[in-house]
C-alpha cells in the first residue's frame, strides 16, 4: 500500500512502514500504483514517479519534460491511468503523460478535481460545471451547470449506466447522461449536514462517503445507512481527506492526522466510549428493542433498531438512580434482572424497581426443580427470588447457614448446589426442601483432587458441571466423591483448555475466555469439537478479566462487552474461505547488513539477479512481510538452504538475522499461514556471500600465478641448489678425493720414505759393514804389517845371519808407506761420508779447531772400535790411543759424565 503525506511518500506491506522524502521534501498531495508497478506521485511543483533502481525505492521526476509554457506551478491534487496513459491535474493544468512525453490542457477557469468512471475522465472546472476528457480535449456533460454540479468530490459508478455525483454540501445526485437528479435519503442528508468529502464504491453494491465531521458512511444502491464509522467506532478522528478500496474488501480512510483500515465484511462491529462517559462496561444486553450497558458507573440505554443491514445510532443516557456498579444483565422469563453493587432490579425500559436489597448480585440463575424459583450469588451468600401474584420476580429469603461470597453458583443433577470461593476451593450445599437453609455442607479443595484452591469456577456445558482451573478442566465424580481431570475437553481445547470462564453461546455452542482471549466452541453431533479463536484475535486483552459479559442477540448474532464499549459479532458475516481468495505472495521487504552500522542492501529482496554479499559484511537481517490486511493470525517459517537444516517453527516474527555466513550461495525460503492455513506458495531470494578477498577468484589466481612462480622459483632454486650440491659434493668428493690421495700419497711416500729409509739403513748398513769391513781390513792390513814388521825382523839370511838394517829398513820402509797409506784414509774417509754424510760437517762446524788425526779418531770412534783396532788403524800405541782420546775430549769440551762415544753417536 502507497500513501502520500506531509512527509513524503508512505509504504506499507502489513507489518513495516517506510518513508521516502521528495527531491525537495515536498508534501505528496496524489499516489497512483499503477499496474505495472510504477508509482506516480504528485507535490508541489513536482511530478514524477518511483521506481526500484539498484534495489531501492528511487525517485524520477517528470518535471523536465512539462512544457515550458505550463510549468507546474502548484500542487498536483489527482492522479488517474489509463493503459500507458497517466493523467496528473492540479487547479491550473491537467498534464497527460504518455510514451516519455507530457502534454498540458488548460481551461480558461481553475479546475477542482479529475475523476476517474472506469476509462472515463470528469472534471469540474469552477463555475462553469463538469467537463469530460476525451483525448486531449475538454467537453462539457449535458445537463451540467453552476447550480446541479458545484463542489463534485465525487463520481462513481451507478446501476444502469448512471453516474452517483457526490457535492460538497448539496449532497448526491443521480446522472443519467441527460440531467442532475437529487438523490434525496437519509444518507443525503447526512452527506449534506457533515460536509462529503471524497466517496468510493465497494463490494460492487455498497458506496462508502467520507466526511468532513464525522467520519464515514456506507450505504446501499438505495441510499440507506449501512454502516457509520466514526470516532466512537474506532476511527482516529472524523475527517476523512481520502478513500481507497483495495481488491480484499479492505477500505482505507487516509485521516486528518493517520490512516485506517476499514475490514469490510467484518462479523466484528465496534462502539467506544470515547468520551469516557458509561466508564467500563461489564454487561451488555439487548432488550425490547433497546441495548443496556451495565458499567461501573450505572446502567445505560440507547434504542436498538433491528433488521439485516439496519444502521444502529447510538445515543445512550442513564437509568436514573442505577448509579453505581452494574454486575449482571439477564433476561429470564421475559424480565430483564440487573444484579448491582445496591441491590437487585427490574428493568423496564429507562426505569429500575428494586427487587432486592441484598448487595452485590453477581450471578442469578433459574432453578430447574419445578419451584419457579431464582437463586442468586451475592456478597454474602445466597438469596431465593419467586414470583408474585402478577409474576414479577421478587425477593424471597436469603439462604441460611451460608454466608461466603458466591461468584458462581451452579445446581447439579441430584438437586445440590455448587458454589466457588476465590481462595477456598468449592462448596457443595444440600439446601432445605422449602430453599430456607443449607442443611449439609462440604468443602472441597486440593485433598480431593483439584489442582489447588484458587480460582476454581463453575460452568454448565450440555447441562453437566465442569470446573475451572489453571490446569485445566476437571469434573466431579460422584461415587469416588473427588475430582479427575477432564483430558478428552482439555486435549481438545488446546490452548483454552485453561479458560477462566464459558458462557453459552446457544445449542452446543460456548464461549471459551481465557484470560481476556476468547474463542467459539462447538459441540458437534460425533462429538467432535471445533473451536475457533482467530478472528476474536483483535479483542485480546479488551474485555474486563474475570468479568467477561457476552450476550445472544440473534442466531449467530452476539453483543461482547468490552471495557470502554462494547462490540457486535455477526457470525453470518463470515470472511471468504482462503482457498476462494486471491492470496497475496510474502514479500521479502529488505535486506540489512548489521555487520557494525546499520545499512539497508536492498528493499526488494524478489529479484532477477543474485544479490552478492562481501565476506567482510557476512551478518544480514532480512525482513519480510506478507500483504494480507485482513484481522488475522499471520505467523512465518523460514529455511535458508546453505545454512539450515530444516525449516524454522511457525513464529510471528517478521524479520531473521544471520551472522558470520560462510562463503556460498544461499537461498532463503519463507512462507506463512493465516489462521492456521498454511498458505501454498512459497518466496525465495536467493543471494551469494563472495569469499574473502584471500579466496576471491583473483586472489586464487594470483595464488596460482604465485604458486607457479614459487614452483619455478623453487624449482630453479632447488636445481641451483642441487647443482651447488653437486658441486659442492663434487668438491667435497674431490677434497675427500685429494685428502684420500694426499693421505694415500703420504701414506705412499711414508712407505717409499720407509722403504727408501729401510733402503738407506739397508744401503747403510751395507756401508756400515762395507765400512766396518774396509777399517777391519785396514787393521787388518796394518796387523798383518806389523806382523810382517816384526817377523822381517827377524828374518836371517842364507847364513844365518839377521838381514842387514838396510835391507829392514828398506823393507821396514815399506811396511810403514802401506801401513800410514793416505789413500787408506780416503777411501775410508770416502766410504764414513757415504753412510754418514753429515758427520764430518757437523763436527767441524761446531769444532772447527779440529786436526785430521782428530777427526779420523772421532769416525773410529763414531764406529765404536776398540782402542786396540784405532791403535793399528792410526798406527799408534794403545797408550797413544787414550792420550788422544783424552785429549779429543778436551777439544769437544765433553762433560765428565757423558761418555766420549756416546757423545760422538748422538752427532
Amino acid at each position: 500500500m502507497y500513501f502520500g503525506n506531509a512527509q513524503g511518500l508512505l509504504t506499507y506491506d502489513g507489518k513495516y512502514w517506510q518513508q521516502y522524502k521528495l527531491p525537495n521534501r515536498q508534501i505528496v498531495r496524489s499516489v497512483l500504483a499503477a499496474p505495472s508497478g510504477i508509482i506516480y506521485t504528485g507535490g508541489f511543483g513536482e511530478l514524477g514517479y518511483w521506481s526500484y533502481k539498484n534495489d531501492k525505492l528511487t525517485y524520477t521526476s517528470l518535471t523536465k519534460l512539462v512544457p515550458k509554457t505550463n510549468l507546474v506551478k502548484d500542487e498536483i491534487w489527482k492522479i488517474c491511468s489509463d493503459g500507458k496513459k497517466v493523467i496528473f491535474q492540479s487547479f491550473s493544468t491537467i498534464y497527460i503523460y504518455e510514451n516519455h512525453k507530457i502534454t498540458a490542457i488548460n481551461s480558461s477557469k481553475p479546475f477542482l478535481f479529475l475523476h476517474q468512471v472506469g476509462k472515463r475522465f470528469f472534471v469540474e472546472v469552477l463555475s462553469s460545471g463538469l467537463f469530460e476528457l476525451q483525448g486531449e480535449q475538454l467537453i462539457p456533460l449535458k445537463g451540467s451547470n453552476p447550480t446541479n454540479s458545484t463542489d463534485v468530490l465525487s463520481i462513481l459508478p451507478y446501476r444502469d449506466n448512471k453516474l452517483l455525483i457526490g457535492t460538497s454540501k448539496d449532497g448526491l445526485f443521480l446522472y443519467d447522461g441527460q440531467t442532475f437528479i437529487p438523490f434525496n435519503t437519509a444518507a443525503n442528508n447526512f452527506l449534506k449536514t457533515f460536509q462529503l468529502n471524497n466517496g468510493v464504491k465497494v463490494l460492487n453494491k455498497y458506496y462508502a462517503y467520507g466526511t468532513i465531521l464525522n467520519g464515514l458512511i456506507i450505504i446501499d444502491e438505495q441510499g440507506n445507512i449501512v454502516q457509520q464509522i466514526n470516532k466512537s467506532s474506532g476511527l482516529q478522528n472524523n475527517t476523512v481527506l481520502s478513500l481507497y478500496a483495495d481488491q480484499d474488501q479492505n477500505l482505507w480512510a487516509g485521516l486528518d492526522n493517520g490512516i485506517d483500515r476499514i475490514e469490510l465484511n467484518s462479523p466484528l462491529y465496534f462502539y467506544f466510549d470515547k468520551t469516557g462517559q458509561f466508564g467500563t462496561v461489564y454487561s451488555s444486553l439487548i432488550y425490547n428493542n433497546t441495548i443496556y450497558l451495565g458499567t461501573n458507573q450505572g446502567l445505560f440505554y440507547s434504542p436498538w433498531v433491528s433488521g439485516k443491514n439496519t444502521f444502529n445510532s447510538f445515543d445512550f443516557k442513564l437509568i436514573p438512580h442505577s448509579q453505581g456498579q452494574v454486575w449482571e444483565l439477564t433476561v429470564i422469563d421475559g424480565q430483564l434482572i440487573c444484579g448491582h453493587n445496591n441491590g437487585t432490579f427490574n428493568v423496564r425500559g429507562n426505569k429500575l424497581e428494586k427487587i432486592s436489597s441484598a448487595n452485590g448480585g453477581w450471578t442469578i440463575k433459574k432453578l430447574d426443580d419445578g419451584q419457579e424459583c431464582l437463586i442468586q450469588g451475592t456478597y454474602n451468600g445466597l438469596v431465593i427470588y419467586k414470583k408474585d401474584a402478577r409474576g414479577i420476580w421478587r425477593y424471597h429469603n436469603k439462604v441460611a447457614n451460608f454466608d461466603a461470597p458466591s461468584r458462581y453458583v451452579e445446581r447439579d443433577a441430584k438437586g445440590d448446589i455448587w458454589v466457588s470461593h476465590a481462595y477456598k476451593g468449592l462448596y457443595k450445599l444440600t439446601l432445605s426442601p422449602d430453599l430456607s437453609r443449607v442443611i449439609s455442607t462440604r468443602i472441597y479443595n486440593e485433598k480431593n483432587g483439584l489442582p489447588d484452591d484458587y480460582n476454581i469456577n463453575i460452568f454448565k456445558i450440555e447441562n453437566n458441571l465442569v470446573f475451572s482451573s489453571d490446569k485445566g478442566f476437571y469434573v466431579y465424580d460422584d461415587i469416588s466423591n473427588r475430582f479427575k481431570n477432564y483430558a478428552e475437553l482439555n486435549k481438545a481445547l488446546k490452548g483454552f483448555s485453561t479458560a477462566n470462564k464459558i458462557i453459552s453461546a446457544g445449542k452446543s455452542k460456548y464461549w471459551f475466555i481465557n484470560r481476556g482471549k476468547m474463542a467459539l466452541a462447538h459441540l458437534q453431533e460425533t462429538g467432535q469439537l471445533s473451536i475457533d479463536s482467530n478472528r476474536f484475535n483483535i479483542l485480546d486483552g479488551r474485555m474486563v478479566q474475570y468479568y467477561e459479559n457476552i450476550s445472544k442477540i440473534s442466531d449467530n448474532i452476539y453483543l461482547i462487552s468490552v471495557d470502554d464499549g462494547f462490540v457486535i459479532y455477526n457470525g453470518n458475516n463470515r470472511p471468504e474461505n482462503l482457498k476462494k481468495q486471491d492470496l497475496p505472495l510474502v514479500l521479502i521487504r529488505k535486506i540489512e547488513d548489521i555487520t557494525d552500522t546499520y545499512q539497508v542492501l536492498s528493499e526488494i529482496g524478489n529479484r532477477d539477479t543474485k544479490m552478492q554479499i562481501p565476506y567482510s559484511r557476512n551478518n544480514i537481517r532480512i525482513s519480510y512481510a506478507l500483504p494480507y490486511y485482513r484481522q488475522a493470525k499471520i505467523k512465518f517459517q523460514y529455511f535458508l538452504e546453505g545454512y539450515s537444516k530444516q525449516w524454522s517453527e511457525w513464529s510471528t516474527a517478521s524479520q531473521k538475522d544471520f551472522t558470520n555466513l560462510s562463503k556460498g550461495n544461499y537461498t532463503f525460503r519463507v512462507r506463512a499461514k493465516i489462521n492456521d492455513q498454511v498458505l501454498p506458495q512459497e518466496t525465495s531470494f536467493e543471494f551469494q556471500v563472495l569469499p574473502p578477498f584471500y579466496a576471491s577468484n583473483w586472489a586464487i589466481a594470483f595464488y596460482v600465478l604465485c604458486g607457479i612462480a614459487l614452483f619455478i622459483a623453487a624449482k630453479r632454486l632447488y636445481e641451483l641448489k642441487l647443482k651447488r650440491d653437486q658441486e659442492a659434493i663434487a668438491k667435497k668428493m674431490q677434497a675427500e678425493k685429494e685428502v684420500f690421495l694426499k693421505k694415500e700419497t703420504e701414506a705412499n711416500e711414508r712407505q717409499i720414505i720407509k722403504l727408501q729409509t729401510e733402503k738407506l739403513q739397508v744401503e747403510l748398513a751395507g756401508k756400515n759393514r762395507e765400512l766396518a769391513n774396509s777399517a777391519m781390513s785396514l787393521v787388518y792390513k796394518n796387523e798383518l804389517l806389523q806382523k810382517l814388521s816384526q817377523e822381517i825382523a827377524k828374518l836371517k839370511d842364507g847364513n844365518g845371519k839377521p838381514l842387514s838394517e838396510d835391507q829392514l829398513r828398506k823393507i821396514q820402509k815399506v811396511i810403514d808407506e802401506g801401513m800410514n797409506d793416505e789413500r787408506d784414509w780416503h777411501l775410508f774417509e770416502s766410504s764414513f761420508n757415504e753412510a754418514h754424510e753429515s758427520f764430518f760437517k757437523k763436527l767441524k762446524a761446531n769444532h772447527p779447531d779440529l786436526v785430521p788425526n782428530d777427526l779420523k779418531l772421532c769416525a773410529y770412534l763414531h764406529m765404536n772400535m776398540s782402542s786396540k783396532e784405532m791403535a793399528s788403524l792410526l798406527n799408534i800405541s794403545l797408550r797413544g790411543v787414550e792420550i788422544r782420546r783424552y785429549r779429543l775430549r778436551k777439544k769437544l769440551v765433553i762433560p765428565h759424565d757423558k761418555n766420549l762415544v756416546e757423545f760422538l753417536m748422538e752427532l
